[in-house]
């Protein structure tokens, strides 16, 4: 079984051993829960359940922002967040989506799968266009962004900029 789970400061054990196994930063994506102790763990969790909760910027730049797990078979394999809205920065480096999956369950699907599940959530939060942005030389992640339907609009020196109309849901995004 498949699911997304929001992330709860209650979150224990197996999404602290999860999150240490996906580097720190990696393809653009960054990871600030690697490298805590479990305490640390346990207050990083609670000031991102309070950055879903915002609905302002934080110090002019800070969106708010959603934290989710993907757990398969009752173990989690994965991250994304999903930024709220766009700032001008945002727009050309971060968008509203970043993802990553723990390496020993890569090329597995997973991504595809995130990304999918991910889409439906910013759907719910009334996020009709989302940007994925993607480092050029991540050619599984831009595989991954249009098997979900994006279209790349832009590129630049160092990423591609993908965008994907999530304004009708569709069984490609379950």
């Amino acid at each position: 079984m498949i699911e997304l789970r929001k992330l709860s400061v209650d979150d224990g054990m197996d999404v602290y051993v999860m999150l240490q196994e996906i580097p720190k930063k990696e393809n653009g994506l960054m990871n600030n829960a690697n490298g805590l102790s479990f305490e640390e763990y346990k207050e990083w969790l609670k000031r991102k359940y309070a950055d879903s909760e915002r609905i302002s910027l934080v110090d002019g730049w800070k969106v708010p922002e959603t934290t989710y797990w993907l757990y398969v078979d009752g173990e989690p394999v994965g991250f994304g967040t999903i930024r709220h809205f766009l700032t001008d920065a945002l727009r050309k480096v971060g968008g509203h989506i970043g993802y990553g999956i723990a390496p020993k369950y890569r090329e597995k699907g997973y991504g595809k799968k995130i990304l999918g599940l991910l889409l439906r959530e910013a759907g719910c939060l009334g996020i009709d266009r989302v940007l994925v942005t993607i480092q050029l030389d991540n050619a599984a992640s831009k595989a991954v962004a249009l098997a979900n339907g994006g279209v790349i609009t832009e590129q630049t020196d160092e990423r591609i900029l993908v965008w994907i109309d999530n304004a009708q849901k569709s069984s490609r995004f379950i």
